[in-house]
């Protein structure tokens, strides 16, 4: 199972349902920094130097931290999704398909609605 840093703004159902499916997740609350502002940068330096990969829903900018400095441990980033179950699940796979995540950008995105 992957190591995870959930960012400030992911959303807690969807960690809790991938520590429910095994994953070791840690959030930015967990580490006492929640509400405090912390750059993108410094939340990716951290995720790097724990061996974590960031769980995002900041696509636009991680994106863009990917290509500045691809040397981390991975980064996922998503679409919002109010189905937290299933954006879990979504997660959970595309990690399995893709591990190791060294240095790897995610994409997963919310699936289209049936029409």
């Amino acid at each position: 199972m992957a190591k995870l840093y959930g960012d400030e703004n992911f959303p807690l159902p969807v960690v809790d349902e991938l520590r429910r499916l095994g994953h070791d997740v840690l959030t930015i609350q967990d580490t006492g920094k929640g509400k405090q502002g912390v750059s993108d940068e410094l939340v990716l330096a951290f995720a790097t130097a724990e061996g974590r990969a960031v769980l995002t829903i900041n696509r636009k900018h991680f994106i863009r931290l990917h290509r500045l400095q691809p040397e981390h441990a991975g980064i996922i980033v998503c679409t919002f999704d109010p189905n937290f179950v299933e954006q879990a699940k979504r997660i959970h796979e595309a990690i399995e398909l893709k591990a190791p995540l060294l240095a790897q950008l995610i994409r997963v995105n919310r699936p289209p609605p049936v029409s």
